[in-house]
């Protein structure tokens, strides 16, 4: 495998990104483990961070890296800052750059990357992992497959709970009032609702949360929407918190779940 830090510009943001990026190498060792390196169509995760981490993140608090390193997958890990991939009110367009610029930027750069919707998936935990799922909902003809782990897929129904996080003000700079989430671009939940009614074919989708969790709640919410609406999706929850040891353990669940070539 190779790790790459990139430094990206994005005219969306009007700023520059930090991305890591792992993308198959064919190694040979004598010593250690031998790779796969594909030099065309390589299936390709978009890996989200939570609030507090960056671009950086799930390379220091996960091996994964070596989870990847049989698969043939390229991971992408861009830096979103606490904009949780969303059009902000204060004009931070993180939305359109995860959903549209970043793709466009990542196969300029790495060409090998694959254009099948069938090879191309977004994981993420807590925030990212309702940045995954948005995605997947909302851009159901770029993505495959779609995973959260512990995300906060359910945010609309209890936005008071994020007031025990950040206070009002950093919520509505990113969502509006509160009252307005419901129904709009920004809930999982009506995403759902028009990607039923668009009839467009939706990804696989995994959702998994610990027991312990504040976010089981709407997980489970999002699962019984899921099968009242007769989308296919895995949902699984098992012992655990709001926290790397969780989230360690599951994202190599989620990567045998995904549809690549073990």
């Amino acid at each position: 495998m190779a790790f790459l830090q990139a430094s990206i510009y994005s005219n969306v943001l009007e700023m520059e990104v930090s991305v890591n990026v792992i993308l198959p190498q064919k190694t040979e060792k004598k010593i250690g483990t031998a790779t796969k390196g594909n030099l065309t169509d390589v299936p390709v995760m978009y890996l989200l961070h939570g609030m507090g981490g960056n671009h950086s993140v799930w390379e220091r608090r996960t091996s994964i890296e070596r989870y990847v390193a049989d698969l043939g997958l390229a991971v992408i890990m861009p830096s979103t800052d606490l904009g949780w991939y969303t059009d902000t009110r204060y004009d931070m367009k993180y939305w359109t750059f995860i959903s549209e610029e970043l793709p466009t930027i990542c196969h300029e750069l790495f060409p090998q990357l694959t254009t099948n919707r069938a090879k191309t998936f977004a994981v993420g935990l807590s925030m990212g992992g309702y940045g995954a799922l948005k995605l997947g909902l909302a851009k159901p003809e770029s993505f495959g497959a779609v995973a959260s782990l512990s995300g906060a897929v359910n945010l609309a129904d209890r936005m008071e709970d994020l007031l025990a996080v950040r206070g009002k003000d950093f919520w509505e700079g990113i969502f509006g009032p509160f009252e307005q989430v419901q129904g709009s671009n920004n809930d999982p939940m009506f995403l759902l609702d028009q990607l039923v009614k668009s009839g467009k074919t939706p990804p696989n989708i995994f959702l998994c949360c610990g027991e312990e969790d504040l976010l089981l709640y709407g997980n489970k919410k999002m699962a019984s929407a899921l099968t009242s609406n007769n989308i296919e999706h895995t949902f699984e929850t098992g012992p655990g918190n709001h926290d790397w040891i969780f989230w360690d353990a599951w994202i190599q669940r989620v990567l045998a779940w995904l549809p690549v070539e073990k």
